[in-house]
């Protein structure tokens, strides 16, 4: 009688287990979303950005300043909004998932505005010289997921901003537009 009850309550455990499904990948390259904690998605928001480089007005009256390139999105806020207990977890997919995802996904935060999100690419000054790569990047861990994808954790957010993720082709020579994928979080 034990071992019927015994076996029985296994079977139920594996059928529950078994009956769980894995949430399955973005269907295209650069695409992403949040497992939200009840294992329901919230896709991201893909928008085009617009490259700005402006040069500071000490730069025009006396040669001396800084020039800087940012990514703007000309809207305040994401319609991907997320309130995460501690952690986020983004499926983004790639070309594959051989790469290794800190060469090829970029997460960073936006300054926020009244009609746009910012970002800094690039800047050159004066006397400072150039700087490349000036996006606000946050630390993630990243594993495999499912064929093409990657899972990627982030601990450390803050909260009330506005973030971008970037997904770079390594096989491509020449990417003329760049789509951001982009969410809020509360």
């Amino acid at each position: 009688m034990i071992k019927r009850i015994i076996f029985g309550l296994l079977f139920l455990i594996t059928v529950s287990v078994n009956a769980q499904e894995k949430v399955k990948e973005p269907t295209f390259i650069g695409e992403a979303f949040i497992i939200k904690s009840d294992n329901s998605i919230l896709d991201l928001e893909k928008e085009q950005v617009i490259l700005k480089t402006k040069a500071g007005v000490s730069v025009y009256l006396t040669g001396i300043g800084k020039i800087k390139t940012k990514i703007s999105i000309p809207s305040c806020c994401s319609g991907s909004v997320y309130n995460p207990d501690n952690e986020i977890k983004l499926v983004i997919r790639a070309i594959d998932n051989e790469t290794d995802p800190l060469s090829i996904i970029q997460i960073f935060k936006f300054q926020k505005k009244k009609k746009e999100r910012l970002a800094e690419l690039a800047s050159f000054g004066t006397f400072s010289g150039e700087s490349s790569n000036n996006l606000n990047y946050l630390k993630f861990n990243a594993d495999k997921y499912g064929e093409k994808s990657y899972i990627l954790t982030i601990k450390k957010f803050e909260r009330g901003a506005e973030y971008g993720v970037i997904v770079k082709n390594p096989n491509a020579l020449d990417e003329k537009q760049t789509i951001v994928s982009t969410f809020g979080i509360e």
